[in-house]
Parts: structure tokens; sequence; C-alpha cells
């Protein structure tokens, strides 16, 4: 596909000579809103770690059993998806709505493209949306029309930071952006977070040198440093875990394969 055609199609605000985390992304779970940049970063994530196509599936099994628990044993019926990245399969408004039809969603990302992709597969869904907005800026998120026309923010609501800190440095202080928006919703709401996780294993170490060098934004953190996340929060069982083990559809079947150690999160709600 020519970079002429790319850019014709392209919704306006998107560099199709630059790669985007949410568009390679989406490039590695096989969908079709990426450009050839985006496509190129994929395949060579993939050549240096093969397992990164895995990763990114149990990165997005985790969020569908995050979203049940919030709709089903929760009682959550508003979710904001913060760094959402281009809607793919089993999407979190999918999954919520699945066990009730009323629950509301709000997909948020930088990325241009999300917003346009997200306006066709929801399909005039009159109880999700996608904004254009960078999750970094919490008045413009949380004071956004289309945000606020779906979420009362009176009202308990479960955030989810799923795939995002760990391409926040430090210097954009990713624990006191999470306080900021904590701090913002009422009692009850709920957070879902996750990071990857410094490891001294050489396939991570691997990964986060490639990551680093394709797209500048890979935050490997530490254990402690994840839960500090969380700090103030009352943690939902099985507490700060990898993904794999956070209540599992099915027995664990043995030990976490390496790839799936650099996954950790955890669920907790605001008292």
């Amino acid at each position: 596909m020519s970079l002429d055609f790319e850019s014709e199609w392209a919704p306006a605000g998107v560099d199709v000579t630059a790669p985007s985390v949410a568009r390679v992304h989406d490039a590695l779970l096989g969908g079709t809103g990426n450009f050839a940049v985006d496509r190129s970063v994929a395949r060579r994530l993939k050549e240096a770690v093969p397992e990164v196509v895995d990763l990114v599936w149990c990165n997005r099994a985790f969020i569908g059993r995050v979203v049940d628990f919030f709709v089903r044993e929760a009682g959550i019926r508003q979710i904001v998806d913060l760094g959402a990245g281009l809607p793919t399969v089993e999407n979190s408004h999918e999954v919520a709505q699945f066990a009730d039809p009323s629950v509301r969603v709000v997909y948020v990302d930088l990325d241009p493209m999300v917003e346009p992709q997200a306006r066709a597969i929801l399909g005039g869904n009159p109880n999700a949306v996608a904004i254009t907005e960078d999750a970094r800026d919490v008045d413009a998120v949380l004071d956004n029309l289309e945000l606020t026309r779906l979420i009362d923010l009176r009202r308990p609501v479960a955030l989810m930071a799923i795939g995002l800190l760990h391409l926040l440095p430090d210097s954009d202080d990713p624990h006191g952006l999470v306080r900021s928006y904590m701090d913002a919703l009422p009692p009850g709401s709920y957070l879902a977070a996750s990071n990857m996780l410094v490891s001294v294993n050489p396939k991570a170490q691997a990964l986060e040198a490639m990551l680093q060098a394709t797209m500048g934004a890979s935050h490997f953190r530490s254990r402690e440093a994840i839960a500090r996340y969380f700090d103030g929060l009352v943690m939902v069982e099985p507490g700060l875990v990898h993904f794999p083990e956070w209540r599992p559809d099915d027995r664990l079947p043995g030990p976490l394969a390496t790839w799936e150690e650099l996954l950790l999160g955890g669920v907790a709600r605001k008292p």
C-alpha cells in the first residue's frame, strides 16, 4: 500500500509516516486500522520477541475478565477506558453490554484514528462512545461533553488504565495521574490498572529495548511501583497478580510462560 494512498484515507491529524502505539497494537492483533509504518514495527517486535502476539492477546483476555467482573459482580454500570487503543474483538463495551445492555462505556485515546474507527464499529450504540483526548489531561477527559453525556460522575465509575501506564515515563508522574482520576470519582468506584513488570529475564529485556527503540515508550516497573497505583484503595482478590492469575476462566494449566510474567495488574475499589 502506497504512502499516498494511506494519506488519502487516513483521518485528519494522523501522521502515516510515524508509528502509533494504538495502531501497532492493532497490527499485532491482526486488525486493519494500521499503516505500513505500524506493520513494520509489529514485524520487528515479532522478530525480536515472537511471544509478543501472545502477550497482547493475554492483555485482551484480562480486560474481558475485568469488565465482566465490574458488571456482573461489582454492579458497575459506567466504565471509562483510558488509552483504549483501536477497537478490536471483544471490546469493553461488548463484554459489558452482553451482561447488561444499559452499561455505559467511554473509550479514551490520543490517537485520532481511534474515534472514527470506534464510531464505525459502535454503529450508533447509544451507550458507548470514543473520545479523542490525552489521558494525561484529567480535566480535559472528565469535562469532555461526550463523556459527561454518558457518565454521571456522581455515581460509581470503573476506571480502566490497562496497557497505558507503562507508556508513561516517570516524568509524567503516572502514580499522580491515577490518584487525580480516583480523587475525582466517588466512593464505590473501581480502578483496574496494569504495568509491564521489570525483569532480569533476557526476553523481557529484549522486548523493553525493542519497544523503546521503535516506539520510544516502554517503562517497565517494579512490583512495588505498580502496587503504588492502588494506594488508598481496597484490592479485589486475588490482588496484584500476573494477568493469567487474575480470576482465570479455567484452572491454570501449570507454571506461567516467560512472557506471561511480564504482565502485572489488579483491580481495587475506592472506599
